[in-house]
């Protein structure tokens, strides 16, 4: 659980020298405080690479989830610098890729579709009787979207076995979760949708797998959707370019000193699971790896102009809707039968 803690640390510092060397030209978006969260979800869950698994939605700062779920450290690298190697061919970043036989489905860009799409998902589930469970991660700022309170409504309606992740970093983009909704907690709307609630210190990474693991019993039990609070801070900005000058620097020191990765180190030494020479071990390992599947990424070619219309358009002919036949002319009446 450490090394996968520190593996994600690390392949988003590494993002990070990339970008500043010119290799990664879209957005980067850190995870810096939320590791915990990700993690110890996806080690609550059946992670297989067989199509028999659980199933999980991430978020661009879910990628800890990712990993777990067998996503290869090389193909992250990929996407974010737009190789022709990567999962999507340099057509989408970061980890916006989707591996059926390991279980996991890149999210689309609008917020909140995913949880309509995991909605569909775990519905078949339920109706193959099969004991499976779907996660889908959301920040707190999806969940003022339409999609996301029609999926969530849908799929508490249908009893499916899906566990709603909501990384309650108290910030959308640069907008306070206080101006994002009134309630305190996102567990206060679970009453009126009837599902499961939890709320949890997303710092804490064995905390957030016993309330994931528990959400999951209750899931595959058929009790219906559950949702996992995860409360913590994104101590970096929305994406790289943004410098969070709207944030108190006493509040960002504070919950420094919250740091997930320290809080675990803390834990394995005290508890004499761990000692500190193997901990620093595990994060060595974890940075060499990352250094030598972002190397092998920057070695491989960007894709040709050709490659852009790949899998894009198809070359069978349909024939137009009525709607698109003819510029309208809302001077002129129109009769559709």
């Amino acid at each position: 659980m450490y090394r996968a803690l520190a593996v994600t640390r690390a392949a988003e510092e590494r993002l990070e020298i990339l970008q500043k060397q010119g290799h990664v030209t879209g957005g980067l978006y850190r995870s810096l405080g939320q590791e915990a969260g990700a993690v110890g979800a996806a080690f609550a869950l059946n992670r297989r690479a067989d199509g028999t698994g659980d199933f999980l939605a991430p978020t661009v700062r879910a990628a800890g989830a990712l990993f777990l779920f067998g996503g290869e450290l090389v193909d992250f690298f990929r996407q974010y610098m737009a190789r022709a190697t990567g999962p999507t061919g340099g057509k989408e970043s970061s980890v916006h890729w989707v591996d059926f036989s390991k279980g996991f489905v890149g999210p689309v860009s609008p917020l909140g579709t995913m949880v309509e799409v995991m909605a569909g998902i775990t519905l078949s589930f339920k109706i193959r009787g099969e004991p499976r469970v779907g996660m889908v991660f959301s920040g707190d700022g999806a969940s003022s979207t339409g999609a996301w309170h029609e999926g969530l409504s849908f799929a508490t309606a249908q009893r499916c076995p899906l566990i709603l992740m909501v990384e309650a970093n108290q910030w959308a983009f640069a907008t306070p979760t206080s101006k994002n909704t009134r309630v305190a907690s996102f567990t206060e709307k679970a009453p009126g949708y009837g599902l499961g609630a939890e709320s949890v210190d997303g710092t804490d990474v064995l905390a957030v797998f016993e309330a994931t693991s528990r959400a999951a019993s209750r899931a595959r039990a058929g009790e219906g959707v559950q949702m996992v609070e995860l409360r913590y801070y994104r101590r970096k900005g929305h994406a790289q370019h943004d410098a969070q000058e709207y944030v108190d620097p006493a509040e960002l020191t504070e919950w420094e000193a919250r740091d997930p990765l320290m809080l675990f180190e803390k834990r394995l030494v005290e508890e004499g699971w761990a000692t500190e020479a193997e901990i620093d071990a595990l994060r060595e390992e974890a940075t060499e790896e990352c250094r030598v599947a972002a190397e092998t990424a920057i070695a491989e070619p960007l894709p040709t102009g050709s490659d852009a219309t790949r899998d894009v358009y198809t070359d069978v002919t349909t024939q137009h809707p009525w709607t698109r036949a003819a510029t309208p002319d809302p001077r002129v009446a129109m009769d559709v039968i």
